[in-house]
């Protein structure tokens, strides 16, 4: 092997990535540092427990509680703990001892980036963390550096592979929520608490660092809208199937133009319908992909697995390889771009297209006044179907309404007086169309 200049690595965390990482380093030694002109030393591994039971089999002498002496005297700083704290305070403490960062920590990301970057500016150092919003997928290097020539309009992305599962499975299985999410958690795609799944929290975090990138501005985490899946049903995945939907759980960043051409950023999380033509409809299982459109480069999808220990241990790697080249070439890190300052609008603000579904007393005059309270509320009708709810003396019928494109502080101020009507007996679903 060529005699390379050896760099010291200290890997934080040995979890289902961490020891992945740790057993790659091991075994492809020597092609990495033919890749990276360094050979990478893997010089202790910073754990909770040294007797935790490991996917990788580890040797004890790297395992170590101190996680601050090995990150003293470390050229890159792998940390895989996930969560805050400890891992901000030991990321701040390798970047002031002058230690290049790799992270695949999107909560730490998207709550304390800017302070991480700033720090990181301050010093000379560089962060990387291509496997903190979509796992194995390369999409961080591609927006920051392939795409800073451009102007990105419009992001989509299914970034939580536990949400695409559950959906996935409930539209082409016909499956209840419940069941699914049992199936998932026993797989181990979710877990025992499965809420920053469900509920939006993943896919916001790294919504928040996408958009960051894509319009270099700094996005913080609570000015993302967020919503899970917990209301989709097998009614309402039906009923997407019906009109040639699917249901999927999206990251949604957009740049919008207003007034005078003043330009604002959206960033948002919610469940949403997607034409089965568009290309987000065929990622099924726990695969996630991000649609990028941008002025110039047009249409843009990256596709692949966005969790899984060895899949995300290879995004990690590669920043390390990155890193070790920087170390090797000198100078200082490249810091991010985000200096834009765009203006971040709430949700109320963006216009999009909508299904609505109505279930309504079925007599005579009702469709009229429906129809009347969407127009009112400058919500115009692209369809309408009505079915009977149960026997036809039920006295109850369901609307299915497509609406053309509306602002969503009209739609979601249309609906209250919907079901305030004396009409409409009950509001079944609301659900964005996206991918136009």
């Amino acid at each position: 092997m060529t005699d390379y200049r050896r760099l010291r690595v200290a890997l934080l965390g040995a979890g289902a990535v961490g020891s992945q990482v740790a057993g790659l380093l091991r075994q492809h030694g020597d092609e990495l540092a033919d890749r990276a002109g360094a050979t990478l030393e893997l010089v202790g591994i910073a754990v909770r427990d040294i007797d935790a039971p490991r996917e990788v089999d580890l040797p004890r002498e790297l395992l170590t509680t101190d996680a601050e002496s090995l990150i003293i005297g470390a050229d890159i700083v792998i940390e895989l703990m996930g969560g805050i704290e400890p891992a901000r305070t030991h990321i701040l403490q390798a970047i002031n001892s002058g230690a290049d960062v790799v992270t695949a920590n999107k909560a730490l990301l998207a709550t304390h980036g800017p302070e991480i970057f700033d720090a990181a500016d301050q010093v000379g150092a560089e962060v990387y963390y291509e496997a903190a919003a979509a796992g194995a997928i390369p999409i961080i290097r591609p927006l920051r550096d392939s795409l800073a020539g451009d102007r990105v309009q419009r992001i989509m992305g299914i970034v939580n592979g536990t949400t695409n599962y559950i959906l996935d499975r409930m539209d082409t299985e016909g499956a209840d929520f419940a069941d699914v999410l049992a199936d998932a958690q026993r797989l181990g795609y979710a877990e025992s608490d499965p809420t920053a799944d469900v509920e939006g929290y993943d896919a916001a975090q790294k919504a928040a660092i996408l958009a960051s990138l894509a319009f270099h501005t700094t996005v913080p985490l609570d000015a993302v809208h967020r919503e899970g899946i917990t209301a989709i049903d097998k009614a309402m995945m039906d009923a997407a199937r019906h009109a040639g939907y699917v249901i999927k759980l999206l990251a949604v960043c957009e740049r919008l133009t207003g007034e005078a051409s003043e330009e604002s950023i959206s960033v948002r999380v919610y469940p949403a319908l997607i034409d089965r033509a568009h290309p987000l409809a065929s990622v099924h299982g726990a695969n996630n992909a991000v649609f990028v459109q941008a002025e110039a480069a047009g249409n843009l999808m990256f596709y692949g697995a966005g969790a899984g220990g060895v899949q995300t241990a290879s995004a990690v790697l590669g920043d390390v390889v990155s890193a070790a080249r920087r170390h090797i070439a000198g100078g200082v890190g490249v810091g991010e771009s985000t200096l834009a300052n765009l203006p971040i609008v709430p949700v109320g603000r963006v216009t999009t297209r909508y299904q609505i579904t109505l279930e309504v007393d079925d007599r005579p005059g009702v469709l009229a006044t429906v129809a009347g309270i969407l127009s009112d509320g400058r919500v115009s009708i692209a369809t309408l179907e009505q079915t009977v709810v149960g026997s036809d003396e039920s006295g109850v019928a369901r609307l299915v309404i497509g609406t053309h494109k509306a602002l969503e502080q009209d739609l979601s101020e249309t609906v209250d007086r919907l079901a305030a009507s004396g009409v409409v007996e009950r509001v079944v679903s609301v659900l964005r169309v996206e991918g136009d």
